[in-house]
């Protein structure tokens, strides 16, 4: 009773909990260089997560080739998505317009699942990638282009490479580290993110202003994003198929369009709400749960 309650708790809390990393990332921008403040919870998110790992007892793999994996994973996941989503609003995209963004991740991880896993791409995940495909180009339209919006094509291109890149680990992490302790690999693809992002600095400024707001955002990615959200993610791409845990994307950019609404005056017209329905529509068709074989 209590697996089948987290069961269906996992998934809304999970796009909840990744919706609010746009938000972070918008708080704390105006802070530090975008791949410092990167580096700088990647390198405190790591001593948490041993202490979690020594509670929990979790098991080290001896495996150098896992181990690799787990880091490339990391770089992919992290490193470059997360690298180009803070450099997007760095240079002054909204938090709900680089959301919206990511939500192209189902379409590419759908694919990479049916290349790379064999996973089979159904009618209802066909129809799902269009209908969700078209509520995030309403969405998005509106605002493309706009003057002081932050919506340019170099800033698009950093978040449409992250988006890549989290769409490959997603397939990665299910092909290549399907049975590490999630503790234990988690702690390695943080290592491996900061290995990426640390060069970087050398071309920005560590000069950091230590805010409340500042520190509030360091704080909110490192323990509820990095260490809670990245956990439920790793459960969940093993729990289900890749298309299934992708399409939750969908969902983050209506969240997080919402949340940078109350936050920071984003606004939102009717086409764009209008949008954000055929997204969650989208979710809903491609997580249904269909009895006999498709």
């Amino acid at each position: 009773m209590l697996h089948q309650a987290l069961a269906l708790l996992a998934p809304p809390l999970f796009v909840l909990l990744w919706s609010t990393g746009f938000i972070g990332s918008k708080l704390g921008a105006p802070y530090a260089d975008p791949m410092v403040f990167l580096s700088l919870r990647f390198m405190l998110v790591l001593p948490f997560l041993l202490l979690i790992i020594a509670a929990a007892r979790a098991k080290w793999t001896n495996s150098s080739s896992q181990i690799w994996h787990c880091m490339v994973t990391g770089v992919l996941v992290h490193g470059i998505y997360l690298g180009g989503v803070f450099w997007a609003i760095d240079n002054g995209m909204p938090a709900g317009a680089s959301a919206i963004i990511v939500g192209l991740q189902p379409v590419l991880s759908v694919l990479a699942a049916s290349a790379l896993l064999r996973e089979p791409i159904l009618a209802k995940h066909w129809a799902g990638l269009v209908l969700g495909g078209s509520g995030l180009v309403m969405v998005l339209g509106p605002k493309l282009g706009a003057a002081g919006s932050g919506i340019e094509t170099v800033t698009i291109l950093a978040v449409v490479i992250a988006v890549v890149a989290i769409s490959i680990g997603t397939v990665y992490q299910k092909r290549f580290v399907p049975q590490t302790d999630l503790l234990t690999a988690t702690f390695w693809q943080y290592v491996g993110a900061v290995l990426f992002c640390l060069p970087f600095t050398l071309r920005e400024s560590w000069a950091i202003e230590w805010s409340g707001e500042f520190t509030f955002a360091l704080l909110w990615l490192v323990f509820v994003l990095s260490i809670g959200a990245i956990l439920l993610l790793m459960v969940l791409i093993r729990q289900g198929a890749v298309s299934e845990v992708a399409s939750l994307f969908y969902l983050v950019p209506v969240a997080t369009s919402i949340e940078s609404y109350f936050l920071f005056g984003e606004t939102l017209t009717i086409t764009q709400i209008a949008g954000m329905i055929l997204v969650i529509c989208a979710v809903l068709l491609i997580r249904l749960k269909i009895g006999r074989k498709a």
